[in-house]
């Protein structure tokens, strides 16, 4: 089921990159931003409160609250710099080099999470660098 996700999520994001360079047009991209920023607010907790989750809000430990807010924050400078990027870049460009964050999260999975960094993983990041140089040159 994790990869049914996985696979919505990838095709969501193609859609995320090809309606915001249409949006984005003439809008500041932190102005842009902030719009979609405040669209996932509302949607995430529609979700919350479809699913009867919100009272686990106090069941969060401090560790997660933590992270949970560091996460947001890289999120939110991923989002900026990701906006801020389509609109002086094309789009062709400049999703293949946001991809590299697969590699980069592979990367830090194996030194901070202590996963297994194959064979296959690694030259799937190979090939991730290979293909993403291929498409911006």
């Amino acid at each position: 089921m994790w990869f049914v996700f996985a696979l919505l999520s990838a095709v969501f994001a193609a859609a995320t990159s090809i309606l915001a360079k249409v949006g984005i047009e003439g809008v500041s991209s932190n102005l842009a931003t902030a719009v979609r920023t405040m669209v996932v607010v509302v949607m995430a907790w529609t979700m919350v409160f479809i699913t009867h989750t919100q009272n686990g809000i106090f069941d969060i430990s401090r560790k997660s609250w933590l992270f949970l807010v560091l996460s947001g924050l890289a999120t939110g400078a991923s989002w900026l710099c990701y906006y801020r990027a389509l609109q002086i870049g094309e789009a062709s460009k400049v999703v293949p080099v946001d991809k590299l964050s697969v590699v980069i999260t592979l990367v830090l999975a194996f030194i901070f999470l202590h996963e297994k960094f194959t064979v296959k993983s690694l030259l799937g990041c190979v090939l991730i660098g290979a293909g993403t140089l291929l498409m911006v040159l």
